[in-house]
């Protein structure tokens, strides 16, 4: 016969406990499993360029063909000779008076080549139309260089034209939806040549996005401290908007690997104190924690309307007299009571704000208040005005 011995549940958790550790197996106890702490800061890869790598813009003039008769016009010159001078190219010669291709349409090309761009790549490019035609819909982009600003061509694009619009019926009856006279080709250009780039040497040099000393100064911090272990500091800032960082000698063979560690470094920038005001639409965006002074708000509004009506005197039928007409000015002067708001030290521009906001004040009447803090000094922010 069995004996069923009851344990009490302190007993039992510690036996388990002691179980379950012994073999190396976690108890499931039911609570969820804590999550790490998120990382702190920002990456240097949001906040640093590297000098060297960038993006190249380029640029050419093409012809659009095989549209509906919604290409250029006879009085757009340049289509006609384009279209000439390509047809001479191919063993055919043509007059350009002659030509009235209403299916041709010359257009602007323009494209963004990557930095490490290699040949054989394919980009997007974009088309508009550069005379009187009407829509693109449909057309096909003949092959067309694209050159950068010294004239060197880096990509050759050619395809079928997707537009974001469309055009349909005539005249009074008909409907426009969005641009049908500009439009794209996805991975329309094949790259030929790969654009120049400084990456390789004996150091690199970071680019602030917003130069800032402070910045600049935490950011060689953090780099010589993640390096310290492999030798002595690496970095240092040049300006508020250029870091120097040499490469160390065991990452010469794999700089690669050193831009990555790099990025991957996370340092928490110091930004200045900003209020950005769109007077425009009344919208106000702001720091949380920027400081206001003690300071004493008074704030009312004063409306004067003035109306004009005019009286017109009539005489009586058969009678002798002329009409006249007599002006009559009305004033009205309405005055709201002033609103008073007392700020303690310590208060941000948030407190300001939800005690504007309690007592009705509008977005207008808190940047009006927000720039007449500012100028009486108890507002240490810089403020923009968009």
């Amino acid at each position: 016969m069995r004996r069923h011995v009851l344990l009490p549940r302190l007993q039992l958790t510690l036996l388990l406990a002691a179980v379950f550790g012994s073999t190396g197996i976690a108890a499931d106890t039911g609570a969820p499993p804590a999550r790490p702490a998120a990382p702190t800061g920002s990456r240097l890869k949001e906040l640093v360029s590297l000098e060297g790598i960038r993006e190249n813009q380029l640029l050419g003039y093409g012809l659009v063909v095989g549209l509906a008769g919604t290409g250029d016009k006879r009085q757009t010159v340049f289509p006609a000779q384009t279209l000439a001078n390509l047809l001479e190219r191919m063993g055919v010669s043509v007059n350009p008076a002659a030509l009235q291709a209403k299916n041709t349409a010359a257009v602007m090309i323009t494209a963004t080549l990557p930095a490490f761009a290699q040949p054989g790549t394919r980009i997007d490019v974009e088309v508009a139309a550069m005379g009187d035609a009407t829509n693109l819909q449909g057309g096909l982009l003949l092959m067309t260089p694209l050159k950068a600003a010294t004239g060197q061509v880096f990509a050759v694009a050619q395809g079928p034209l997707v537009t974001g619009g469309f055009a349909a019926g005539r005249g009074g009856t008909g409907q426009v939806v969005n641009h049908p006279t500009a439009g794209r080709v996805p991975q329309g250009a094949i790259v030929e040549s790969a654009p120049p780039s400084a990456f390789a040497g004996d150091h690199l040099r970071l680019q602030l996005r917003r130069p800032d000393f402070t910045t600049a100064s935490r950011i060689a911090a953090a780099i010589n401290a993640k390096m310290a272990a492999r030798g002595p500091s690496v970095a240092r800032a040049e300006n508020p908007s250029l870091v120097l960082v040499d490469l160390p000698a065991a990452w010469r063979e794999r700089p690669v690997e050193f831009v990555s560690a790099v990025e991957a470094i996370r340092v928490d920038p110091d930004r200045a104190a900003r209020i950005v005001v769109n007077e425009k639409t009344g919208t106000i965006t702001m720091g949380k924690e920027l400081r206001i002074a003690p300071v004493s708000i008074l704030h009312g509004n004063l409306t004067v309307e003035i109306e004009t009506s005019f009286d017109v005197s009539q005489p009586n039928p058969l009678a002798q007299g002329e009409t006249a007409v007599a002006p009559r000015v009305g004033v009205g002067v309405n005055a709201e009571k002033a609103r008073n708001i007392n700020l303690r030290e310590g208060a941000t521009v948030e407190d300001l704000v939800q005690a504007l906001l309690a007592i009705g004040s509008t977005p207008r009447d808190i940047i009006a208040i927000l720039q007449n803090l500012n100028t009486a000094g108890a507002l240490d922010a810089q403020i923009e005005v968009i």
